[in-house]
């Protein structure tokens, strides 16, 4: 990589203020070409605890920091964070695939909730309450809740660290982070930036591994650690949730999705069409909150159908390098054969691919051509299965509460969208989708300012807004007695 910075490009974990290396390394390879990039440290239970001591450590010194000496050390981190944008976007792209310009975004987007919650770090408002008796007086105080640890996944490497870490620090919490091992270089070039920042050794520590489970289960049965906060698989999620049970951690979880993509036919339908391949294709279909089944009113099926494959059949698929590509290639060898999968079980039943269908130049590419399933049905894997791929099935409907009943017919509740202009059907839709998360008449609902996050096995939580700070303060209550 030929970066400006060079320091940005670490390969040993980061414990206690120091990069720390191991005898044991694994690749990080480029999902375009399959080349390796570096060789990184394979962190085990011993480094592991290593950093929860480290960050117990540091927890009772940072805590004691005044709320405008934490946000300072933050903005900073912040503005080394827009001051690297173009090294920080290229790292990004290149160990996960991503177009650049999505890269470049991501990371814009990550420091800004760094930026949000330094300045939140002001507001951890405690309040005053009325007494029960005469002689009394309450009152109530926010306190960090300690030791964090941040699991974090690889199709937002840089993004998902900064959206849990950055309230965690603002609270006066240290964190523990174990980035996912497809992409551990971004996180470690945030720790360069970290430690440039003024953040205290052991406030801030990353744990590289190829064994997430011995590291989770070491973070999870640690008491040193009172939360864990968790972004990937409704499957692991539920595994750390049982995990943490024994030592009654506060957890957040941020887990699958199938989002409902609604079209009704009162839409404007170019402009719903624009949404949809905004909230499908990006990251090559690779987000948690991406549109994973799309449904067309009967009356502008055909309509949307047509103008949909069109400007899906013109977007440009290849090396994220490339300022002119759109769509990037798959993270790894498994997440396309499972692409692959559905789609031929869509084909099998009775589906017309309308565009796309297959990977794109030599068989063992990762780059899966963006596709379009026409006449899909509900008993398709492609109804039930988070996609996790650039494939967009559509789904025809006659009416407001047969879509209603489908768009909710999953164990998921993320994110949902829909298009209309009726304002009484926009009310009732809004209030019936069984999802944390709503967007009408827009394909783009991330922003720091709102909170973030699902309901049913979408998990609980919420990142982002003045909710975020939340999942990492306890309340005290304190009664004051002898007030006469």
């Amino acid at each position: 990589m030929n970066l400006l910075n060079k320091s940005l490009l670490q390969t040993s974990a980061y414990i206690n203020g120091q990069f720390v290396s191991t005898p044991k390394t694994f690749e990080i390879h480029n999902p375009y070409n399959g080349k390796t990039i570096a060789e990184v440290s394979d962190c085990g239970i011993s480094e592991t605890e290593q950093a929860i001591q480290a960050a117990s450590k540091a927890f009772k010194v940072w805590r004691k920091y005044s709320a405008g000496k934490r946000a300072r050390i933050l903005k900073k981190w912040y503005q080394l964070q827009l001051n690297n944008l173009e090294d920080l976007a290229l790292i990004l792209t290149t160990e996960q695939g991503k177009p650049l310009a999505e890269s470049k975004g991501e990371i814009k987007y990550g420091a800004s909730f760094v930026e949000w919650f330094a300045e939140e770090a002001r507001r951890i408002y405690g309040d005053t309450i009325p007494g029960h008796a005469g002689d009394k007086r309450i009152m109530t105080i926010k306190q960090p809740i300690g030791v964090v640890g941040a699991i974090t996944p690889w199709n937002f490497p840089s993004a998902m660290i900064t959206r849990k870490v950055a309230p965690a620090l603002a609270a006066g919490c240290t964190v523990v982070i174990k980035p996912s091992e497809l992409t551990p270089l971004s996180a470690l070039a945030l720790a360069v930036l970290a430690e440039e920042a003024g953040f205290p050794p052991g406030v801030f520590n990353i744990i590289t591994t190829q064994d997430a489970p011995s590291v989770g289960n070491t973070m999870t049965s640690s008491p040193l650690i009172r939360k864990i906060s968790f972004t990937g698989s409704t499957a692991v999620g539920k595994l750390l949730l049982k995990q943490s049970a024994d030592t009654i951690k506060k957890v957040s979880l941020e887990l699958g999705g199938n989002a409902p993509f609604i079209v009704f036919d009162d839409a404007d339908i170019d402009k719903a069409v624009d949404g949809a391949i905004a909230a499908k294709y990006r990251n090559a279909g690779q987000t948690c909150i991406c549109a994973n089944r799309i449904f067309a009113q009967a009356g502008i099926y055909d309509t949307f159908i047509n103008k949909f494959s069109s400007k899906v059949k013109e977007l440009e698929l290849g090396n994220g390098i490339d300022p002119q590509v759109i769509v990037g290639p798959m993270i790894e060898e498994k997440a396309i054969k499972f692409v692959e999968q559905v789609v031929e079980d869509a084909q099998g039943k009775g589906a017309e691919i309308l565009t796309g269908g297959q990977r794109h130049g030599e068989s063992q590419t990762l780059l899966y051509q963006p596709t379009v399933i026409g006449n899909a049905t509900t008993d398709m894997e492609v109804f039930r299965k988070e996609i996790f791929g650039p494939v967009a099935p559509i789904f025809k409907f006659e009416t407001e509460e047969e879509v209603i009943e489908m768009a909710n017919d999953t164990n998921y509740g993320l994110a949902s969208y829909f298009y209309g202009r009726d304002y009484a059907r926009i009310w009732r839709v809004a209030e019936a989708l069984e999802y944390g998360m709503v967007g009408i008449n827009t394909g783009m609902i991330s922003t720091t300012v709102a909170p973030f996050g699902g309901v049913k096995e979408s998990g609980f939580g919420r990142e982002g807004s003045k909710y975020g700070i939340d999942d990492y303060v306890e309340i005290k209550y304190m009664c004051w007695g002898g007030v006469e």
